[in-house]
């Protein structure tokens, strides 16, 4: 039975870009039935005081590597507790759609740093479906917490087809029957009601297990030709391509963009991009691809989108565990090694320092990580005397290189060795102008990915505060209706999705904020047990700015603690079909 539910005297936002109103809300049967001042109650409905709150519709994460936690664990509790109520998964290329448990596993573990034993258990427990109709099926038999939606991986897609050997080996190309049978998943992927294909064209990106070890994720080793004819499906179709530039060369985002454009003479190919950031290494970067390409998209009729998290990009590694390493060749041999012995006896090896030392100092090659280790803080080390110390200061304490005292460091203490830094989005002003670009989607959390690593589940928040403190200071940046559309309406109308939405008739997939709580907490670091994976902690966020969240017409968290049963004996979430209901699949906003 869902709620009957009124939500009384808060500011509601239809999520359209509409100024709020205050107003009551009455759901039924999971769909919004009234917004009005004053409506009555149906009778034995749950009231819920919203005075002096905000009524929003419930959340759009855009980008997510949920696949294996929403069957072990399927409330996906750390975005629900944030007001997130919709999220989709399948990006970066992979998927759990096709391939099997332990060649997911493989590509899932190094690049989105999650347990491999995990992915591999939970696969191999869960997994009953050989197609993206059943998949789909499996989805929403789950006691889902938020709503899902879904890109069929590229990766996954051609580790099935061809297998994760030949998948990952730069001279094998797909047949004309391996290339026939994967557009025909592509297709029935799509009749199923995904949003698309994800690829990845990024080589950074590697491959763990030990079969295939370091191995680039199989969508990189495909050629443009490849891409072309998966592209000219997901044209017809309406349907949409994510995917993340080449990194190191960064000249293919023009090959995305007029595979994007329309010209006037066909319909635009929707592309969402990863990942748009006011980056350290590269100060210029954010304001030159945002408006190159929205210039693109308003002079050849493209319909790009760079996806970008509207707060400080702050990681954390514990010893060399974290995926920027994997930009240069020293960092990559490092993390090719997963014993802690074999890791030292490369540490320790001169050669190997000087080869890390070159490509640390090498300014001007490509990169995400500024390679500042004066930027780098010690957070919890066994020698107390270290923490709050920047890793370049005990270099300089022991009378050592950078390099030398930070791998001195590791052989002494291992994964031990917590320390953070901030990679991009340090500069409030930049972060603020990007969060609200016309070409950025606000998103990236990458939630569920990089445990030990980042959290950004609450990166919607982030983005309310961003706004609401330029409406404050009197510099707006959008309004406040505008600004709550950019993270529910605007993006669920441009994936073609039922969510987003508080009106007449909507699900009832509602966020209460509380506007006084868009504070300093927001930015508080916090640990909690991983669901499926005993011993380990993760990181989360923590705050009281969400006073409830309701999904599918029931209240499924307030006050900090979730309704009982809730991801467990009660789905309240669907597996939300893009083209098939809601939104139509073409809009192009």
């Amino acid at each position: 039975m869902r709620d009957t539910l009124c939500i009384r005297g808060g500011l509601v936002f239809d999520g359209t870009g509409a100024d709020p109103v205050h107003a009551d809300v009455v759901v039924e049967a999971g769909r919004v039935t009234a917004v009005g001042s004053g409506v009555p109650a149906p009778p034995g409905a749950r009231t819920l005081d919203a005075t002096g709150h905000w009524v929003t519709p419930g959340f759009f994460d855009n980008h997510t590597h949920y696949d294996a936690e929403v069957l072990a664990a399927p409330g996906l509790t750390e975005s629900v507790r944030h007001g997130v109520t919709t999220v989709l998964m399948g990006s970066c290329s992979l998927g759990t759609v096709l391939s099997a448990p332990e060649d997911c596993a493989d590509v899932f573990a190094r690049v989105e740093a999650l347990p491999r034993p995990f992915v591999l258990d939970t696969l191999t427990r869960h997994k009953t479906w050989g197609t993206p109709a059943e998949y789909a099926a499996a989805l929403d038999a789950l006691p889902l917490g938020p709503n899902v939606a879904c890109y069929l991986g590229h990766s996954d897609l051609r580790v099935a087809t061809l297998g994760l050997g030949p998948a990952t080996e730069g001279r094998v190309r797909p047949t004309r029957a391996q290339q026939a049978a994967m557009e025909a998943h592509l297709v029935a992927a799509l009749d199923a009601g995904f949003l698309g294909l994800s690829t990845m064209t990024n080589p950074w990106d590697k491959v763990g297990g030990e079969r295939f070890r370091s191995r680039r994720l199989p969508s990189t080793y495909a050629t443009w030709g490849e891409y072309r004819r998966f592209h000219r499906i997901l044209r017809d179709r309406g349907a949409i391509l994510q995917s993340a530039p080449n990194i190191t060369t960064k000249v293919n985002v023009l090959l995305f963009l007029a595979a994007s454009a329309g010209f006037g003479v066909r319909k635009p190919l929707k592309t969402a991009l990863i990942t748009a950031a006011d980056v350290k290494a590269n100060p210029s970067l954010a304001r030159a691809v945002t408006d190159g390409v929205q210039l693109v998209n308003r002079a050849c009729g493209a319909n790009v989108r760079w996806q970008s998290v509207p707060m400080p990009f702050e990681v954390y590694a514990d010893g060399v565990d974290l995926v920027v390493f994997e930009e240069f060749g020293a960092g990559e041999a490092a993390l090719h090694l997963q014993d802690h012995l074999a890791r030292v006896e490369l540490f320790e090896d001169p050669a190997y320092r000087q080869r890390f030392k070159r490509e640390y100092a090498r300014r001007f090659a490509p990169r995400v990580w500024h390679r500042d280790l004066y930027d780098a803080q010690i957070v919890a080390c066994p020698d107390a005397s270290l923490v709050g110390e920047s890793l370049g200061a005990v270099a300089d304490a022991r009378g050592v290189h950078p390099v030398d005292g930070f791998l001195d460091l590791v052989i002494e203490h291992g994964a031990a060795l917590r320390w953070r830094t901030t990679i991009a989005n340090h500069r409030a002003p930049q972060l603020a102008r990007l969060s609200a670009h016309p070409a950025v989607q606000v998103g990236f959390a990458d939630s569920g990915a990089h445990i030990r690593n980042m959290a950004f589940y609450d990166f919607p928040l982030h983005w309310l505060r961003i706004a609401k403190g330029a409406i404050d200071a009197g510099a707006p940046l959008m309004t406040l209706g505008q600004a709550v559309a950019r993270v529910t309406g605007e993006q669920a109308g441009w994936y073609g999705l039922d969510a987003g939405h508080l009106r007449v008739g909507d699900r009832a997939d509602i966020a209460v904020v509380n506007p006084a709580r868009l504070d300093a907490e927001l930015d508080a670091y916090h640990e909690a047990p991983m669901p499926g994976v005993p011993g380990l902690d993760r990181m989360v966020k923590r705050n009281h700015a969400v006073a409830a969240t309701v999904i599918g017409g029931a209240v499924v968290y307030q006050g900090g603690a979730f309704t009982e049963g809730f991801g467990t004996a009660r789905g309240h979430g669907r597996f939300l079909r893009a083209g098939v209901e809601g939104a139509p699949r073409a809009a192009d906003g």
